[in-house]
């Protein structure tokens, strides 16, 4: 499995927030309101990601990778590495949607007391989608090996 390309998570963000800003335009009218904790739910899943980053780097750089007891189980890596890979798409498309929902609810602002509403649980859910790509890309960075080829410079 190939690293996450920052490119790939780019361009997943700006075609959601394409999309998503198209939509919101033409159907804001019959959306429920955003409450402030809309897009918090990432946080925790961040939150764990990190944490198990943080036991990830810990194994593998004290060389505690087999399948003996207290060690890091190859299989198990490769799992997490995957997990990795999945939560950056899945916070690079969901910081597109709250990224389209803030294009159109900024400028409306001062138009519609809605959108004034709504934008505080957006940007919530933005930096939470944001939170979680970190963590994926630090979750990814950690599950390679010490002497990983990837790591050195292309020539």
């Amino acid at each position: 499995m190939k690293p996450t390309r920052i490119w790939d998570l780019l361009f997943l963000a700006a075609l959601a927030v394409a999309a998503t800003w198209i939509l919101v335009r033409v159907f804001y009218g019959s959306f429920p309101p955003i409450p402030v904790y809309a897009g918090a739910s990432l946080y925790p899943v961040a939150l764990i990601e990190v944490v198990l980053a943080f036991m990830v780097r810990s194994r593998v750089s004290n060389h505690q990778v087999g399948d003996g007891p207290r060690q890091l189980h190859p299989i198990t890596a490769a799992r997490v590495a995957a997990l990795a890979k999945a939560s950056a798409l899945v916070g690079a498309a969901t910081a597109g949607v709250w990224g389209g929902f803030l294009l159109y609810l900024l400028p409306q602002r001062s138009v519609l007391r809605a959108a004034g509403s709504d934008t505080p649980g957006a940007w919530v859910g933005l930096v939470a989608a944001l939170a979680l790509v970190g963590a994926a890309l630090w979750l990814e960075h950690c599950c390679r090996t010490p002497d990983d080829p990837s790591d050195e410079p292309a020539h």
